[in-house]
């Protein structure tokens, strides 16, 4: 589909934006898959809302400029497609709406302008040992005492924990009912006593997730947002905006940049395995994968915008875009070949001298990384069950 003139003028605008603001050293280090600090993400992430970019989905009345879905996804695609940073989405995308839609005068005023300034970092509490897809399974226990809560339980794959301020969790307030009654949604500070951080290891030897354990923790009841066992209602809230922009068509535009790269400087034949007509075959294919997926996205999103559910459709794009970016880095670690069966880590700072096998340790490092695509937000199984029960009327 053709953008509007108006939508066109902003993508311009996001892109000269990019090109000018944009930390060089930043930039290169998400180009070359290095490891990011918590500063380099606050910082992008402030430069933004000195543009008043960094929240402009949100609501005027709290912060935003009202950015429909459709301008916010150009937004977002813009950016990674140039090179920038994550744009961290626990307090700007997840809680802060939560908070603004369902909380109160004082949770509004405490917590949104700390939270579109990036000056608090949020964790997110979701995900148990025995509640990944089945969120409503979940065990944690928080018992009424007063005007607090105890909590107690465990929280695992929670990204980031290591640097965040405060949490916001699913804890069980009761057992009454069906699965999905009982639950209440917290707002935590990680410093409260009781509260243990561990990191997980992860295939690709980097600290992004961790597990969470919760022993007798105080919550302040002035934190529960919204009603009291009622907190399924944020829970789905949440997770319906996390679905909807899953496919990150930005990153597949940069990651397919850095294939090409590689290609055109691989030797093979007589020229470089960008000319070999087997490989250029591939890329075509992908690439007009990667196109067509733009143009659902942007069919959803202004159908989205006319007021329409997208339903499965959500489902459906997290599907195709996780493994769209697994296959476009497997194809990555095809084309440097030797290079990429060892994994020099000392590569992924960005002081280390970019030779032999270190060069490429950002590209190992993406293609590790992605198996998780299509396992969290719900995994690709999980996605297509709702598919199926949603458009075939199975499983009902």
């Amino acid at each position: 589909m053709l953008l509007s003139s108006e939508l066109q003028a902003f993508q311009e605008e996001v892109r000269q934006f990019c090109a000018e603001e944009l930390p060089a050293d930043i930039r290169a280090k998400v180009l070359r898959n290095q490891k990011l600090e918590k500063d380099d993400y606050i910082a992008w992430q402030r430069a933004l809302d000195r543009k008043g970019w960094f929240a402009g989905h949100w609501p005027a009345e709290h912060g935003g400029l009202g950015w429909s879905a459709l301008k916010r996804w150009i937004f977002e695609e813009e950016l990674y497609a140039a090179g920038a940073p994550w744009l961290v989405p626990f307090g700007v995308s997840y809680v802060g709406p939560v908070i603004y839609t369902f909380g109160n005068v004082a949770q509004k005023r405490t917590h949104l302008e700390p939270i579109r300034r990036s000056e608090i970092w949020w964790a997110q509490g979701y995900s148990e040992p025995g509640a990944g897809s089945d969120l409503a399974s979940l065990s944690t226990r928080a018992v009424r005492d007063g005007d607090h809560y105890r909590v107690t339980g465990q929280k695992i794959w929670i990204s980031y924990a290591h640097w965040a301020d405060k949490m916001f969790l699913l804890a069980r307030t009761s057992t009454e009912g069906k699965p999905q009654d009982g639950i209440s949604f917290l707002l935590l500070d990680m410093s409260a006593p009781g509260i243990v951080v561990r990191p997980i290891p992860t295939i690709d030897r980097y600290h992004h997730v961790n597990e969470i354990f919760l022993d007798d923790v105080k919550v302040p009841v002035a934190n529960l947002v919204g009603e009291e066992n009622r907190g399924w209602t944020q829970a789905k809230f949440l997770l319906d905006r996390e679905r909807l922009l899953t496919a990150e068509v930005g990153k597949a535009r940069r990651l397919l940049r850095r294939l090409l790269d590689i290609a055109r400087a691989t030797p093979s034949g007589s020229g470089s395995l960008s000319g070999d007509r087997h490989w250029r075959l591939k890329f075509a294919e992908i690439y007009s994968e990667t196109l067509t997926l733009e143009a659902t996205c942007l069919d959803l999103l202004t159908e989205a915008q006319n007021g329409r559910d997208p339903g499965p459709v959500a489902s459906m794009l997290k599907i195709v875009g996780s493994e769209l970016l697994q296959r476009i880095n497997g194809m990555t670690i095809d084309a440097i070949g030797l290079h990429g069966l060892a994994y020099d880590t000392s590569g992924l700072s960005a002081e280390s001298p970019m030779t032999g096998a270190a060069q490429f340790a950002g590209s190992v490092r993406e293609y590790l990384y992605s198996r998780v695509l299509s396992i969290y937000g719900g995994s690709n199984e999980i996605q297509r069950n709702i598919i199926a029960r949603s458009v075939l009327g199975l499983g009902r």
